[in-house]
């Protein structure tokens, strides 16, 4: 009995759903091995124009370049892996202080609201609200610190990943239309836009927290620094996490508070949303509802490492699915470009060529 069109179609939906599921399966129980390969990718791409100028301008042979590149990244490790565990160090110790200026600060507030006429209990409020400081300082710090010592722990496999990365490159044989090449193109173009733009922005926010006097001005550069690796979230994040700090701060007058949250806010939203998409371009090809579903996915599957690595895993996927006819379709749908696939539909033969 021969198979009608609807029949085939439907076989390769079950078959793209069984395969996700058990690609999901395997991407959660290889975390160990896989999280340290894609980062050691990762750190590939970011310190490739460091062995590239090495070699073109200080003509230094390739393999003391690779040498120096991989010294060169690990230093940058160690020292921003040392600084956010000195720092969170320093928020527990001084937490207890911390939560007291809080505690003055809410009673503040919350005796100069008009609540007695709202028949709105003023403790039940206090009580609900100074519980959101604890709870979060409880949940965010042992995060920070877990994530940034699981990559620090799993350093030296990043580093061995790395290593041999670096020396099965080939520079100067490139065929344009391999996908190898198109997907090495263009996560190269991404992480190394990504980090030019996120060390400005962590400069920025850093001297502008520095020149304010806010404490931990440093953490929040470095902070500002990661976060902007996870787009959309990530920015966000960044600038509220400098909040409680300026909120309780005595030292700093309204003023200065007031410049504290909108100058690195105003930072972030034209680095990240008028100056990095014109750097970037149509690098990835993503709609925004899907970086923020692969954001949660990967994030569920790798937490906090898997949510810096989405966006480029996702862009590698959407490129390896425009390569065939029945993947353009996801393809497509990936990219936000709904329009496109009834015509992919009836016309098949044209969907590589897009």
């Amino acid at each position: 009995m021969p198979v009608t069109g609807i029949e085939k179609r439907t076989q390769t939906v079950c078959l793209i759903i069984l395969t996700s599921i058990a690609v999901g399966a395997a991407m959660y129980w290889l975390a160990p091995v896989l999280v340290p390969f894609v980062l050691a990718v990762f750190f590939t791409y970011c310190l490739t124009p460091v062995i590239d100028f090495l070699q073109s301008h200080l003509k230094i042979p390739r393999a003391l370049a690779l040498v120096i590149s991989v010294v060169i990244g690990i230093v940058i490790l160690l020292f921003l892996g040392g600084v956010i565990l000195t720092t969170v160090n320093q928020i527990s110790d001084n937490m207890n202080e911390y939560l007291s200026l809080f505690k003055l600060m809410l009673k503040k507030i919350i005796d100069s609201l008009p609540l007695d006429t709202l028949r709105i209990s003023r403790r039940d409020i206090y009580d609900s609200l100074y519980k959101v400081p604890q709870l979060a300082i409880g949940g965010i710090l042992p995060a920070i610190v877990d994530a940034t010592m699981s990559i620090l722990s799993n350093g030296t496999l990043v580093i061995i990943f790395m290593i041999f990365i670096m020396i099965g490159r080939t520079p100067g044989e490139e065929d344009g239309g391999t996908i190898f090449t198109e997907i090495e193109s263009r996560v190269k173009r991404y992480v190394i836009t990504k980090v030019l733009v996120s060390t400005v922005t962590a400069a920025f926010v850093y001297l502008t927290l520095k020149l304010l006097n806010v404490d931990f001005a440093l953490v929040f550069g470095v902070l500002a620094f990661f976060l902007n690796f996870i787009p959309n979230v990530g920015s966000a994040i960044a600038t509220l996490l400098p909040l409680p700090i300026v909120l309780i701060s005595v030292e700093l007058s309204v003023t200065a508070k007031i410049m504290a949250i909108f100058i690195p806010g105003a930072i972030q939203f034209v680095l990240g949303n008028l100056v990095e998409p014109r750097l970037i371009g149509e690098t990835l090809d993503l709609h925004p509802i899907t970086i923020l579903l692969s954001l949660i996915f990967f994030g569920m599957l790798w937490g906090i490492p898997g949510m810096f690595l989405a966006t480029p895993i996702t862009a590698v996927i959407k490129i390896i699915l425009e390569r065939s006819d029945t993947g353009i379709i996801i393809a497509e749908m990936l990219a936000g470009r709904l329009d496109r696939i009834e015509k992919l539909k009836a016309n098949p033969v044209d969907s590589t060529n897009k």
